[in-house]
């Protein structure tokens, strides 16, 4: 319950708990020093170790199992805990692990996250362990580090087991959402729609223009999602605005509100349809979705303007080299393009946003073996359906929200 305040919090708060322990450990260790047997002190002569093991052989070795407990209890657990949330963390980043969410707790360091999702499943671990094992010595059993790992493999079947299972379910999640989420992404990157194939589907599909300004959330930075092609094909509508939206996370702190959205125009002009990357870091706030749109709306006219400034500054360079004399007709036709395209965001971003989303499935090939079958039919697509979705994950509304179907063939 605690893990949601951070790792900085949780810490302060063990920090006098685990004083306490270790001071009650030392008086009682001391009490029981001085009025029992201070020669154990000898303990502290490496020999003794040698000796033990001399004396005891196989059955030293079985107990180093259980020396871990000893040296681990509450310090142990918040690290694993800490630890587990920054190793999914990378995962994702790498496309190694299904969608979560993250929540950065701190606003200095980058690797204090929190993740609900992993937290919960880490919760019912815990109570799921303690009740099946009950005994400490049947959970000694079950905790494996690399110095005691072939001593507690020799208790294999005493829940030796149980850290081997959970690593290979951890190995089999990641390599089934990496490897098919590469395909995936490989698949929409050589599928993907240029400018001069995007003028062909629009021409072909005759779309009604909608009032309106539609974002449509992609992963590719370049180019224009295959998807678009199959929703013009059955939905022959455009609103009047459309912006390819891409959302990507940076190596930096933050990620200034000038700089954060990154536009360019899609060809051809009269279609208003831009391609927008936009930056985040961990600091920023993503979750509120109006500023995220009007932001968006007050960037996107900031770049037609740029672009009337750099396309006329260009111009006049040509012109100028060539000894041709700016008319003043080519700066109002400019003037007026530039105050019709502004008018146009504006109008669409009255008549409300939709947001558009695509909800690929993807499936096995015809003719694939049957072990790539199993791996995208049936374990990467369980991952996908009982995960976090994209419209969660970037808290989209639901009531202007509109999912765009299609399946990929790998």
């Amino acid at each position: 319950m605690a893990q949601r305040f951070g790792t900085d919090r949780v810490g302060y708060t063990f920090a006098p708990i685990i004083c306490m322990w270790f001071s009650f450990i030392a008086a009682i260790g001391f009490y029981n020093f001085v009025k029992f047997d201070p020669s154990v002190i000898k303990a502290l002569n490496p020999k003794y170790i040698i000796h033990y093991f001399i004396r005891n052989k196989t059955q030293a070795w079985i107990s180093l199992g259980g020396i871990v407990l000893s040296i681990t209890a509450i310090i142990a657990s918040q690290a694993m805990i800490s630890g587990t949330f920054s190793i999914i963390q990378q995962s994702l980043s790498l496309g190694c692990f299904p969608r979560v969410k993250v929540v950065h707790t701190s606003s200095k360091y980058e690797g204090q996250v929190y993740i609900p999702e992993v937290n919960f499943l880490l919760m019912l671990a815990c109570l799921v362990v303690t009740l099946a094992f009950k005994e400490t010595d049947k959970i000694g059993n079950a905790y494996v580090e690399l110095l005691y790992l072939s001593s507690v493999l020799y208790k294999f079947d005493q829940g030796g087991y149980l850290p081997l299972a959970f690593a290979f379910a951890l190995m089999a999640i990641m390599y089934t959402w990496n490897t098919v989420y590469r395909r995936k992404y490989y698949y929409e990157l050589d599928n993907k729609i240029s400018s001069h194939q995007l003028k062909d589907i629009v021409s072909n599909a005759n779309p009604c223009r909608l009032q309106g300004l539609a974002i449509f959330y992609s992963e590719l930075v370049q180019g224009i999602p295959p998807i678009f092609k199959l929703y013009m094909a059955n939905v022959p509508v455009l609103h009047r605005v459309l912006v390819f939206v891409s959302i990507k996370s940076l190596p930096i702190s933050k990620v200034p509100l000038d700089e954060r959205f990154l536009f360019c125009r899609v060809e051809l002009r009269e279609l208003n349809i831009f391609r927008c990357v936009v930056r985040y870091r961990y600091t920023d706030d993503r979750n509120e979705r109006e500023s995220f749109e009007r932001s968006l709306v007050e960037r996107l006219k900031e770049f037609l303007r740029d672009d009337v400034r750099v396309t006329t500054k260009v111009v006049e360079e040509k012109d100028h080299e060539n000894g041709i004399t700016i008319e003043e007709e080519k700066h109002k036709i400019r003037e007026v393009e530039l105050e019709d395209d502004i008018e146009e965001v504006d109008k669409a971003w009255e008549n409300g946003v939709v947001h558009l989303v695509g909800e690929s499935e993807v499936v096995a090939k015809e003719g694939s073996n049957i072990w790539k079958r199993v791996l995208i039919d049936y374990a990467y697509n369980f991952l996908k359906n009982n995960l976090r979705q994209s419209e969660r994950v970037f808290d989209i509304p639901h009531k202007r929200l509109l999912k765009v179907g299609m399946t990929y063939e790998l």
